[in-house]
């Protein structure tokens, strides 16, 4: 790839991502051209993305190859690696020689050199202290990536770390919403239920909640399930 086309790549790429902040987007489609984007502009031979699930459980959500993504699951299996150790710290790790990796990694240099890797770099998504996974690069041949090339791919980890907390956000209000509505509509059939309650029982709007609640209670069952019974006449209390 040519240098313009290489700066073109990039600069699509980072696009790309930035449009998730306005338009509707798959987050696994957002994380899948970034890992892509990395394996051609970077001079790397493999890339794969690592992001905690809710339970801070590192899962393997996008790569360009299955000995990428086997290499990530022994990461995890072994609870050791780069892309582990990037993730509990932040910071990016670089290992030039896998084949000189530390003693505890022993498992995913295994795995890693019996693949065909002999070096990785794991850049954290992170904003600011909120870290949500990694980004990891895989190459063929030892030595480290340029720094160029890694301030390309930590700004690349950065803009999808915003979008994949932009859709979190996005998610959360929805679900927080959604909630809301069902309690704003709740209220209006127990405003309903207090009515029919009333004029059934020839007594105030005060009293006729109370019986309502008072049955509810008795019950056992949710103040909203009594009164919705109520209105459709399903009970009478």
């Amino acid at each position: 790839m040519t240098t313009a086309g290489r700066e073109a790549r990039i600069v699509e790429t980072f696009t790309t991502i930035t449009d998730t902040l306005v338009d509707a987007y798959d987050v696994v489609e957002l994380l899948q051209t970034l890992v892509e984007t990395c394996a051609d502009v970077l001079g790397i031979d493999a890339a794969g993305i690592l992001l905690a699930n809710d339970e801070q459980e590192l899962e393997v959500v996008a790569s360009t190859s299955e000995a990428t993504r086997l290499v990530e699951v022994l990461q995890l299996d072994a609870e050791a690696g780069p892309c582990m150790t990037s993730f509990a710290t932040g910071r990016t790790v670089t290992c030039p020689d896998i084949d000189a990796a530390p003693a505890e990694w022993a498992m995913f240099r295994t795995g890693a050199l019996a693949l065909g890797f002999r070096s990785v770099h794991a850049v954290p998504l992170r904003l600011g202290s909120n870290v949500i996974g990694t980004l990891n690069l895989f190459g063929t041949d030892t030595g480290a990536l340029p720094e160029a090339d890694l301030r390309v791919a930590r700004a690349l980890a950065d803009v999808a770390t915003i979008g994949i907390l932009h859709e979190r956000s996005l998610r959360e209000h929805e679900a927080v919403r959604a909630q809301l509505q069902r309690t704003i509509g709740s209220r209006e059939v127990i405003e309903q239920a207090k009515g029919v309650v009333s004029y059934l029982r020839g007594v105030s709007i005060e009293d006729a909640f109370a019986v309502i609640r008072g049955y509810a209670l008795e019950h056992h069952e949710p103040l909203s399930e009594v009164a919705r019974s109520i209105v459709q006449r399903r009970l009478v209390p």
